[in-house]
């Protein structure tokens, strides 16, 4: 059965979440919206509050899945994260984190490249 992108990707945070449990981070939130933006995964590990982006391809893509992240997505999650920080009463260190995600011919989804602290905004400073 043929996936569509939508199912694509939200195995991949499926993959993603997984990932980020074995690797010590506790899942605070999934799909967090606001009016004009939306992080796919919020996790917490010792102080720092990780917002993670998930881009999710089928291999043999021309493009890399980091390569989606543009200077309008980054505004829109770190505007979200702000939101979500002052909503929640959030105190921890922000960072802003890119998980690659491969779709395989054999269906299967795999982790294929996490990027700690991906980019920062060039109004983070003010938002934090």
């Amino acid at each position: 059965m043929k996936k569509d992108n939508y199912e694509i990707g939200r195995l991949g945070e499926q993959r993603a979440e997984r990932y980020l449990i074995k690797n010590g981070y506790e899942i605070l939130c999934k799909n967090f919206r606001i009016r004009g933006g939306e992080i796919d995964i919020i996790a917490k590990k010792k102080n720092i509050i990780a917002f993670v982006e998930v881009k999710t391809r089928k291999t043999g893509s021309l493009v890399k899945p980091v390569e989606a992240v543009d200077k309008a997505k980054i505004k829109r999650i770190t505007e979200t994260a702000a939101k979500y920080m002052i909503e929640n009463g959030i105190k921890l260190q922000p960072r802003f984190d890119i998980c690659e995600a491969a779709l395989y011919p054999n269906g299967d989804i795999r982790v294929t490249n996490y990027i700690k602290n991906a980019f920062i905004s060039e109004d983070e400073y003010a938002l934090f």
